[in-house]
């Protein structure tokens, strides 16, 4: 199904301009977020991450609309995720945004995938770099190019995700998520200046993690260092919270203490967003 244009039509196929900007340059952001039982998990966090990157690319967005827009979408789906795109909306040839911004978004969703949620993961390192000095670093936009040639190379050698370094050599991230290492009893993420996004389920496992008496730090990790970790994970919005079965050759427990106490606190966080029992979260 689709929200455009005011309303909510059946399908995805609808009149497009073919000069907008989000189409021809990837001059656009976007954000996927996970409803069930027809509300969205830390709806006001995924809005105002959009109006923020709307924000840096200068334009703004009816933020209010976006988000009644995405309630209707949710609760006409049930249980999936909900796709919001935003583009700068069109403008003459050339690369100079035009002075006055008349920004394009809709809304798709799509059904929740059977045990898609918390499901484990295989990470491929790729030899593609994250730009940590590209302020794109830091959002989702319209240009995955690097991520979609990075998935193609992971599954084709069997892994479930790419994982992405820097160009300084540090941890950035995986192809659709932030990760985490176990290190010493404590729980490290790579800073957002390594080239991170700022991910919504991030900032939830950082503010369980210390809710629980998990040690915490943001640091630069080298793949060395999260190769020796007790356990890695990897979480987005629709996954919740991955366990990283293996980095390359590199294998890990199925099992982890803490891992088990984050992945519960987090299934009874987007639970109770969501007004679900806690096992279908």
């Amino acid at each position: 199904m689709l929200w455009f244009d005011g309303a909510l039509h059946e399908g995805t196929r609808h009149g497009f301009d073919l000069v907008d900007r989000g189409l021809t340059l990837g001059d656009g952001i976007f954000d996927t977020a996970l409803c069930l039982g027809g509300r969205i998990a830390f709806h006001e966090a995924h809005l105002a991450r959009l109006a923020a990157s709307a924000d840096i690319l200068g334009f703004a967005i009816d933020i209010e609309a976006v988000g009644d827009a995405m309630g209707t979408v949710a609760a006409a789906i049930g249980d999936g995720s909900v796709r919001t795109t935003v583009t700068r909306g069109s403008g003459p040839r050339g690369l100079a945004p035009p002075e006055l911004a008349r920004p394009v978004w809709w809304i798709t969703a799509a059904p929740r995938r059977p045990g898609s949620g918390f499901a484990p993961v295989s990470l491929h390192a790729s030899g593609i770099r994250r730009n940590e000095t590209s302020p794109g670093s830091g959002l989702k936009t319209l240009g995955y190019l690097d991520a979609i040639l990075a998935a193609r190379e992971a599954r084709a050698r069997g892994f479930d995700e790419a994982l992405f370094l820097n160009t300084k050599g540090h941890l950035a991230c995986a192809g659709t998520g932030n990760l985490f290492a176990i290190l010493d009893g404590r729980l490290v993420t790579p800073p957002l200046s390594d080239g991170v996004l700022p991910g919504i389920v991030r900032a939830r496992v950082l503010g369980l993690a210390k809710s629980l008496g998990i040690g915490t730090a943001e640091r630069s990790l080298a793949l060395d260092d999260v190769l020796a970790a007790e356990a890695v994970v990897m979480t987005n919005s629709l996954r919740g919270l991955s366990t990283v079965t293996a980095i390359g050759t590199t294998a890990f427990p199925d099992a982890h203490e803490t891992v088990a106490a984050l992945s519960h606190a987090l299934r009874l966080l987007i639970a109770e967003e969501c007004g679900v029992p806690s096992e279908v979260a």
